[in-house]
């Protein structure tokens, strides 16, 4: 087999089902990338049409011929080989398609790092807002779970075991805080990316040199063109952008992946508090109802960190524009937007078809036969009985509810010194579960 019988990328990937088909798939393809790059030459030409710096004539004629359909994507990825990046093959095509005329305008006084970056911040804007949707769809999801189960009680679970009784209405309004934790840091970094614009070795001198009287206007000028913020310096080598990017995204793939961590337990065969309202499939035993989109968002959870580390990493770069640590940045950021989008449009899904299971959660607060309020039982019966009494009362009876085999509230209405205690009301689960409720409502209250 040769590289032409293999067939080209098309945005997909048989082994990344997490993000396939995904709103961010598309957003982040080498399609996309071309689109942002040309946009990222269009709107440099008319920048400096608009600051009389080059002719009307120049920035429409750039401006027509970057049109995607007229590049060969594979073409240009091929070529990107000898210079170390794709902005070089791609100047060549589009002076080219523009013209003798006009020509000379294309990419006039910038360097290749300035394009590039600058699609780079194109791409994850577009891509951002795809993830944003998808968001708010898992918040409102969230919300209407919380609402409808705010009374809902079921074991709380520390280090694996039985603690005390909580709520799901506030997990779930737990899971929807983290959502819009990660929706407010998104929002944040997408609406302070910058457009890039330094020239060679971010001085500018090269705009000077092509008759501009205040090169410092330019940056400004090409960031309105593209509808991102104008840059307070030239960043090829001051990373802030990229690593702004890495921990919004890291942080929403971990952010999910606490919902997906909690389903996953909570929808095991042995425990069905929750299900995915259509499970996948095996390709061996029929009877199964794989949580598949938990799966996968857990899954993102887990690569996002090393990928986000990737970034950080590139924050050390050398010089005015770095040899290499630039280039590593391009393709863990790429693989970070589509593991948060792919995320995010698996947690809507997930959250809005989400089955919960309130008996059976009901059920499993008794699996400890009444045990599980223990902690309320030590407050409650020290003024009456003492603390030494109550603690050795209690200690006696824990072990008897295993070794007996009979529920707590049993054991408890056979002690004469409880006799004048409501060990009906002591030991209901559902009597105990503290100001969840309340707590759930101040969370929805959250915006």
């Amino acid at each position: 087999m040769t590289a032409a019988d293999i067939p080209a990328d098309a945005g997909t990937s048989l082994i990344a089902p997490g993000w396939a088909g995904s709103p961010a798939a598309a957003a982040t393809g080498d399609g996309a990338y071309l689109r942002a790059l040309l946009d990222a030459e269009a709107a440099l030409t008319r920048a400096q049409a608009a600051l009389g710096l080059a002719p009307e004539g120049a920035a429409t004629a750039v401006t027509d011929a970057a049109d995607p359909t007229r590049f060969d994507v594979r073409s240009l990825a091929e070529r990107a080989r000898g210079g170390g990046n794709p902005v070089i093959p791609l100047v060549a095509d589009l002076t080219k398609a523009v013209g003798e005329e006009y020509g000379p305008y294309v990419h006039r006084g910038a360097t290749s790092q300035d394009i590039l970056d600058t699609a780079t911040m194109l791409v994850a804007v577009r891509t951002l807002g795809l993830v944003l949707a998808d968001l708010d769809r898992t918040e409102r999801a969230l919300a209407r779970l919380a609402a409808d189960h705010r009374d809902t009680p079921m074991p709380g679970r520390t280090l694996t075991q039985h603690a005390v009784p909580t709520t799901f209405g506030l997990k779930a309004a737990g899971w929807r805080s983290l959502v819009l934790d990660a929706r407010d840091r998104i929002v944040a970094v997408r609406d302070a990316l910058p457009a890039q614009l330094g020239g060679a070795a971010g001085t500018l001198a090269a705009f000077a040199a092509y008759g501009a009287t205040e090169p410092t206007a330019l940056p400004a000028a090409y960031a309105r063109e593209l509808g991102l913020r104008a840059p307070l310096l030239p960043w090829h080598t001051l990373r802030t952008p990229i690593a702004d990017l890495a921990g919004c995204l890291a942080f929403t793939a971990g952010a999910l992946g606490k919902i997906a961590a909690d389903v996953l337990t909570l929808s095991r065969t042995e425990i069905a508090e929750v299900a995915e309202g259509s499970g996948g499939g095996s390709s061996a035993m029929p009877h199964k109802a794989n949580p598949v989109r938990a799966t996968l968002i857990a899954a993102a959870a887990r690569r996002a960190p090393q990928l986000a580390a990737t970034l950080y990493g590139s924050l050390a770069a050398e010089d005015e524009r770095p040899a290499g640590a630039w280039h590593a940045e391009w393709e863990p950021l790429r693989e970070l937007l589509r593991l948060a989008g792919g995320a995010a449009r698996d947690a809507a899904e997930l959250t809005e078809g989400l089955r919960v299971h309130p008996g059976t959660m009901r059920d499993h607060l008794g699996l400890t036969h009444g045990l599980i309020v223990s902690e309320r039982l030590s407050a409650e019966l020290a003024p009456a009985l003492g603390r030494a009494r109550a603690k050795a009362l209690l200690t006696e009876i824990t072990e008897r509810t295993y070794t007996e085999g009979r529920d707590l509230e049993e054991l408890l209405a056979a002690e004469p010194e409880l006799s004048g205690i409501d060990v009906g009301d002591l030991t209901d689960p559902a009597r105990y579960t503290g100001s969840a409720e309340i707590l759930t409502d101040r969370a929805l209250e959250r915006r």
